[in-house]
């Protein structure tokens, strides 16, 4: 269940996006922003206190864990209780508890004021519900960490929950489960939930809407404010809760700290909740069918799932980590290299996620996901056919003592060696391992495999049969033949009997197929771990240690964290890639062979710890490399996409891609095209940890040895040129590209100057927009103005743009048309606007130096691990700036700053001839198919709401009369 925004949660499983490049089997692309926003982008002590256990970790008594260098102070608290605990008449109550208990308290009664609170004070909140399980998390500055503890308290100790705030609350869980509706994974989930037995907690409706919590309680005279209280008297007790908090105060100040907020949390004492007595769930008439599913994607894709009895105590063990990690094998003799062989595939994940939905104390589920091309869904009986063999193949030759070993010490390098993770994650993980481990696992349990038990593993095994399997099939070329529709997310199916032919071959003994193997040894499990000494002079930033007329290479040695790891990024620029819309579709067409090429070879050092990504940056080809050093030398979307497209001069849009590929490029073309992007290039790196400064200019000659290229006859610009907008408001509204998808969006920008400096080396206008759309600035009172009280959705937020060099900022709401029409959400968005505006004005010197201090305050955390370093190092590598002190001088910058600087910078933006630029996607008005027509933008019209803005219909008419801002970068 993950969130967003400060109260979050039901539906867990992000969807898996492929996209531009790939990294091993699962296809990854580098997060996308505006170019120039990071383009090219990672002893306990529990005690029992009022029946409430709680861990305590500072840093003298982390074991295993690195220092947290960072000034956050973190707590997460886990509760017993999850969705299968709602009512039958009023599903969702337990995710919509969640929420409102956000919502003051009789100590604290403001309605978003531990929110404000936090993001005063540089922090954040969070909080998800689970099938069995509800997660509450916060952050916050060390000086004000008991504060937020005791504010925190109040959630669990006498929340308002006021009925005023009902209706308004049910309106954000509304907007959440609408968000979620196109997802296809949870469709997915929500149809394989309906497949359960009458009566069991899976076919739960665990989101929650506005149908089953406000709607349908008034027509049956359910009182929700009563049964809400109910709920939470009856469930967030004590003794069902585990408490994780880390901070660097000592352990003796924080079981105080701890035992004082936390001693009048109630305990019921009542047993907690146990589903244990309800397994077999799915031994129905209904599972062992294949359901042909209509995607909201246009994807094929086959999903394989048995449900095996709960696994979760065989953790130990853990025989499905095992089994799933042969199954998601990538190299020789796996069923995805041999899929690949045959062009049926292009993804393949398998296993257990350990979610609440895919583990509970009624079942565990074992599933298998292969992304099909065209040709593999025609033949998908033969690929199911396939993962049989290759689980008859284990079936038969039993567990491997050798290759769960190999997993065992590749874990163990991994837990040994691991890097800083983030803190909330942490204390989040730690808190739920309370409630499903002894004490001396809470840290270890969910990471390792602590004992090899071929019976267990076998046991589990033999259940994964053909007989037992369910199969979902999901494809556009089901649409009109899928006659059911899923009750809650509306996903259109069909249920069939197997085919007789393939259910009687699979009942017998079929035969084994030869080309399919266990994998040979791992030959890069790392078994070197010793750190290297410097052969240059130590540098607080990396230095250039080559440049020549074909590339450069950027250096630093690790001397900080000291770890045996180290990253290796190289960006290819090549003039060729940004010619034509053609010549990117060709490039990520060339990417993606790539990558598909390298997955067999490489996929036994990407699970040894060593990964890779490529990527199809705009520019260039990034290759991003990272791992333990020892084997390192082995291996060497829409609302976005409109406004780039409007700002940025010569950028190819989706839409022209769409357009290119449909065309009809040829493999002569692609081969043209690889020529022509090899013959000149310039390769940029930069090389940081365990390496010495001779080892580090070996990958930039390995590159330049093997592609042979030469060098450029002119600079590759790594950024846009930007039109600047007119003094006046304009309107972009166009339709949404997905019918199926009831969410609109709205995104008001405007924009600012190129980048400046006030003083020498001193990028001053970035820091007063950074400071202007902060946590502690906006983001709280318009998260309050525009989702808790108007409403208008469940995704809402300021952003600091920085679109190739030039500045500005921007609100986004994210809502639904069946709810609000677009012109009218904008209005409300400037009518926060101009409260914001009168709040700064009436802003006290206090307050406003209250914010910076906070803002300063994140911006001197250090990095918590070496790869956050990595990353800021390489965003200014990437883009060309090189200023790898920017940290600092932002907050010299900081400092600097006056109350009358930010609101004069904030009202420039508002007057009459302020640059503004609206960008709205929207429902479609007519409904006809699942799949829109993506080959162009469809424009639409604006309401008498919006009169005084110029509707743009036309975005190469509007930008080609338009100035161009000049490349722009702060270089010293």
């Amino acid at each position: 269940f993950s969130g967003a925004d400060g109260k979050d949660a039901c539906g867990e499983e992000e969807e898996e996006e492929e996209e531009d490049g790939a990294s091993g089997g699962g296809e990854e692309a580098e997060e996308e922003g505006d170019s120039g926003e990071g383009t090219e982008e990672e002893d306990e002590d529990a005690e029992e206190e009022h029946d409430s256990d709680f861990e305590e970790l500072d840093e003298e008594q982390e074991g295993k864990q690195k220092k947290r260098s960072s000034e956050k102070q973190v707590a997460a608290l886990c509760i017993s209780v999850g969705s299968f605990s709602d009512p039958e008449d009023l599903p969702g109550l337990a995710h919509f508890l969640e929420h409102m208990v956000f919502m003051g308290s009789e100590k604290y009664p403001a309605e978003n004021g531990f929110d404000a609170f936090l993001k005063k004070h540089g922090g954040s909140d969070n909080a998800s519900t689970d099938c069995e399980r509800t997660i509450f998390q916060f952050d916050v500055q060390r000086k004000y960490f008991r504060e937020a503890l005791d504010r925190w308290a109040q959630f669990f100790i006498c929340p308002l929950m006021i009925e005023d705030a009902i209706d308004r609350e049910v309106e954000a869980v509304d907007s959440e489960y609408q968000l979620a509706r196109p997802s296809d994974s949870h469709r997915k989930e929500m149809l394989f939930g309906s497949l359960a037995r009458p009566k069991h907690p899976m076919g739960k409706f665990c989101w929650g809407n506005a149908q089953t919590l406000k709607h349908e309680p008034r027509e049956k005279q359910i009182n929700t404010y009563q049964r809400l209280r109910d709920f939470w008297k009856r469930y967030y007790s004590a003794h069902y809760m585990t408490l994780t908090v880390q901070s660097k105060e000592t352990l003796n100040t924080l079981e105080e700290w701890v035992r004082e907020v936390f001693s009048k949390v109630p305990n019921n004492a009542q047993p907690r909740p146990d589903f244990s007595d309800l397994q077999d769930p799915f031994d129905t008439p209904t599972f062992n069918k294949l359901y042909r599913i209509v995607p909201v994607r246009k994807v094929h894709a086959l999903t394989v799932t048995w449900a095996l009895p709960p696994q979760g105590k065989q953790y130990r063990v853990k025989p499905l980590h095992y089994i799933s990690w042969l199954i998601g094998h990538e190299g020789a003799g796996s069923i995805l290299s041999l899929l690949r062989k045959k062009c049926w595939a292009l993804a393949l994940f398998g296993g257990n996620s350990e979610t609440g939905f895919d583990q509970n104390t009624t079942y565990s589920i074992f599933s298998i996901s292969i992304t099909l091309t065209d040709e593999g869904f025609q033949n998908f009986h033969q690929v199911v056919h396939l993962v049989f063999q290759y689980m008859k193949m284990l079936q038969t030759l039993g567990p491997q003592q050798r290759i769960y070993e190999e997993i065992q010490k590749i874990e163990a390098n991994e837990f040994h060696y691991q890097e800083q993770t983030d803190p909330i994650e942490y204390v989040e993980n730690i808190c739920e391992n309370m409630q499903l481990f002894p004490k001396e696992d809470f840290l270890t349990g969910d990471q390792l495999m602590f004992e090899y038990n071929p019976e267990v593993i076998s046991l589990a095994l033999a259940l994964l049969t053909p007989e037992r399997a369910n199969l979902l099939l999901l494809s556009p070329e089901h649409e009109g033949y899928c006659s059911h529709k899923e009750k809650w997310f509306g996903t259109n199916y069909s249920m069939e009997d197997l085919p007789e032919e393939w259910a009687r071959r699979w009942a017998g003994d079929f035969d084994l197929n030869p080309d399919l193997h266990l994998p040979a040894e791992n030959k890069f499990i790392a078994t070197d771990f010793t750190l290297k000494p410097s052969d240059c002079p130590d540098t607080e930033v990396p230095v250039r240690i080559v440049n020549n007329e074909r590339g450069c290479l950027w250096f630093k040695k690790d001397n900080k964290f000291k770890i045996p790891k180290a990253y290796v990024r190289f960006n290819l620029l090549s003039p060729m890639i940004q010619k034509s819309p053609e010549n990117l579709v060709l490039f990520d067409i060339f990417v993606n062979i790539l990558a598909h090429n390298l997955a067999e070879p490489a996929y036994e050092a990407d699970v040894a710890q060593l990964e890779y990504k490529l990527i199809a940056g705009e520019h260039g080809l990034v290759i991003r490399v990272k791992g333990f050093n020892h084997k390192l030398p082995v291996i060497t979307l829409i609302n976005w996409d409109v406004r780039l497209l409007i700002l940025e001069h010569c950028r190819w849009s989706v839409i022209q891609k769409y357009q290119a590929i449909m065309k009809g490029l040829t493999v002569d073309d692609l081969m043209t095209f690889v020529s022509s992007l090899k013959a000149q290039l310039y390769t940029e790196g930069l090389v940081q940890g365990n390496f010495t400064s001779t080892e580090s200019m070996k990958f930039l000659q390995y590159f330049i040895d093997k592609l042979q290229f030469k060098r450029l006859s002119v600079e590759v610009p790594v950024l846009f040129r930007v039109v600047e907008l007119p003094q006046k408001p304009h309107l972009c509204k166009v339709k949404s590209l997905n019918k199926g998808d009831a969410n609109s969006e709205v995104t008001v920008y405007y924009q600012s100057d190129a980048l400046t400096t006030r003083l020498p080396c001193r990028p001053f206008n970035e820091v007063l927009s950074l400071l202007l759309c902060s946590q502690m600035h906006m983001e709280e009172p318009c998260f309050d103005f525009l989702r808790t009280k108007e409403t208008l959705g469940y995704q809402v937020y300021p952003t600091c743009r920085n679109t190739s060099g030039v500045l500005g900022f921007s609100i986004t709401v994210e809502t639904q048309a069946t709810k609000f029409n677009t012109d009218y959400v904008e209005t409300k968005i400037e009518e926060f606007l101009v409260s914001f505006g009168e709040k700064m004005t009436n802003l006290t010197d206090e307050a406003f130096k209250t914010q910076v201090t906070a803002l300063i305050k994140l911006k001197e955390c250090e990095d918590t691990h070496l790869g956050e370093e990595v990353d800021r190092n390489w965003f200014e590598v990437v883009t060309q700036q090189y200023v790898f002190d920017r940290l600092n001088r932002e907050i010299e910058a900081l400092k600097l700053i006056t109350k009358a600087e930010l609101v004069s910078w904030f009202m420039e933006h508002r007057d009459t001839t302020s640059k503004k630029l609206s960008v709205h996607v929207s429902l479609p008005a007519l409904k006809t198919s699942s799949y829109g027509e993506v080959s162009k933008l469809t424009f639409l019209p604006a309401s008498p709401m919006l009169a005084d803005a110029t509707l743009i219909n036309d975005i190469r008419a509007f930008t080609s009369s338009l100035t161009l801002y000049p490349y722009h970068k702060i270089l010293k």
